[in-house]
């Protein structure tokens, strides 16, 4: 039978093979980890009433702080980190691409001319110009496409392709976990330098009011009304009072710079923006925490795990895959002359192979990578198992300080209440000559510490509730299908 008649053939038997081939390798399954029906802290934390509460996907509005959003919107925009998780996006999209590109026949097209003059010095070239007519000057053109196909008979071939669909959900959520630190570092250092602003502002008042301690000291030391020691007493107030705004200047400095370099821009951009707002925000009530189990369906930190641990088995099943033999197909169809028209008469050309590569004496070497891959497969299992474990602790931390530091804040708010009244009534004494000034001055002091701590909690607070959102995987959402295929896996 001439070869263009067996072509059809040919190609029938490919596509039925091909249609018939199984997938080696066991399909894979999402591991079924044990959770908790509900958070340690979940109860009290839903019963918290503080401000007004937001959906998870932009937890940051709850806090009320236009400055706050605008900030984390252009971090989400600006930041590098975040250009660097999408550009691996890209590369996982391409990977996808490459693998769907093996599956298919290839072809590629080639053509060459030439042009000869053939020396009479050889042997041949001497044989030849004793041949009546021989032409030393000699002349070939040719044209082929030739087509090529891998069938893929054991799977392995799609068994690559399952490992870069899941590389690419990999990349995806390893996009969005970037994200969300992102978000969530932004509102963490926004409320750092809120915190170091306003203890700034106490320390001050603290520096004013130990120099005027010190000037009565002195004042008192210099009519024989005060010891020394109590003279030197105020003088170490005072430096130690203004010790300490340096340190928080510092502190603030080295948060502001964090947070350009958050935004992608240099250190000092976005510092003249960042003035005292005078209020401090508050932790919002957090809602819609869901259940531990539930956690692994929306953090994408353990969507990126889980899906690393997809791509390690079907690599393993692409690995047993070369246990098998590999078949291909190969067709070349052109023409070729030496001399007359390239498309004339008898110049045309057609090939048809059929190729068999099998690994048969090569065994020992397929089963280390076979062991290669499950090892590399046990440990992202053991991986993924550890962050899941890490998650829900991440969780109860976050919820265990944010219920801590809110508690701690309210006792030393009623102390800065106490405080405060305490020392309108030492004025008021003071104004009708009750008390002396050193007992206002050491009222304003007391107030001062309390509130300074009363702050610190406050913030520690804030903090915590960022903290927490970021530990429920709140600042994105996943598509809703690819939720439920990864839920069904």
């Amino acid at each position: 039978m001439p070869l263009p008649r067996l072509r059809l053939p040919l190609m029938l038997i490919a596509a039925g093979l091909a249609a018939t081939g199984c997938t080696v390798g066991g399909d894979y399954r999402r591991p079924e980890l044990p959770q908790a029906a509900q958070y340690l802290h979940q109860a009290a934390l839903g019963a918290r009433q503080d401000t007004d509460s937001a959906e998870l996907r932009q937890w940051w509005t709850a806090f009320g702080d236009p400055r706050l959003t605008r900030l984390v919107t252009v971090a989400l925009a600006q930041n590098l980190d975040l250009a660097q998780a999408q550009a691996r996006v890209s590369q996982a999209r391409a990977a996808i691409g490459a693998a769907d590109a093996a599956l298919l026949p290839s072809a590629s097209l080639g053509g060459q001319a030439a042009r000869a003059y053939q020396s009479v010095q050889t042997p041949l070239g001497q044989v030849l110009n004793a041949t009546p007519g021989h032409d030393r000057a000699g002349s070939a053109r040719e044209l082929n496409l030739q087509a090529s196909w891998e069938l893929d008979l054991f799977g392995g071939l799609r068994r690559e392709r399952e490992a870069a669909q899941a590389d690419y959900a990999a990349s995806e959520a390893g996009w969005a976990a970037t994200r969300l630190a992102v978000a969530a570092q932004t509102a963490d250092l926004y409320l750092t330098i809120q915190g170091l602003q306003a203890r700034l502002e106490l320390a001050r008042r603290q520096v004013d009011t130990d120099a005027a301690l010190l000037e009565l000291a002195t004042l008192l030391y210099g009519k024989g009304l005060a010891n020394e020691p109590v003279l030197r007493q105020a003088e170490a107030s005072l430096a130690q009072a203004r010790a300490v705004v340096p340190g928080l200047d510092a502190a603030h400095e080295v948060a502001l710079h964090a947070l350009d370099v958050m935004l992608g821009a240099a250190p000092g951009t976005y510092g003249d923006d960042m003035a005292a707002a005078g209020v401090m925000a508050r932790a919002p009530r957090i809602t819609a925490g869901g259940s531990p189990g539930e956690l692994l369906r929306r953090r994408p930190d353990l969507i990126a795990a889980e899906r690393r641990l997809a791509a390690a088995s079907a690599r393993t099943g692409a690995a047993v895959a070369e246990y098998y033999p590999k078949l291909s197909l190969g067709a070349l169809f052109g023409s070729a002359t030496a001399g007359g028209a390239l498309f004339g008469s008898g110049s045309g050309q057609a090939a048809g192979m059929l190729g068999l590569r099998w690994r048969l004496f090569d065994f020992g070497r397929i089963d280390a990578q076979i062991e290669a891959s499950r090892g590399q497969e046990a440990e992202l299992l053991a991986a993924y198992r550890l962050a899941v474990l890490h998650a829900a602790e991440d969780v109860e931390n976050a919820g265990s300080a944010l219920l801590r530091h809110e508690e701690q804040a309210a006792l030393l708010a009623q102390s800065v209440e106490s405080l405060a009244r305490a020392r309108a009534a030492s004025l008021a004494a003071y104004e009708k000559g009750a008390v002396s000034r050193l007992d206002v001055l050491q009222a304003d002091t007391r107030l001062l510490r309390a509130a300074d701590a009363r702050t610190q909690a406050q913030t520690a607070s804030a903090r915590a509730a960022v903290a927490t959102y970021r530990a429920l995987g709140g600042g994105w959402q996943a598509p809703q299908d690819e939720t439920q295929a990864v839920a069904s896996r």
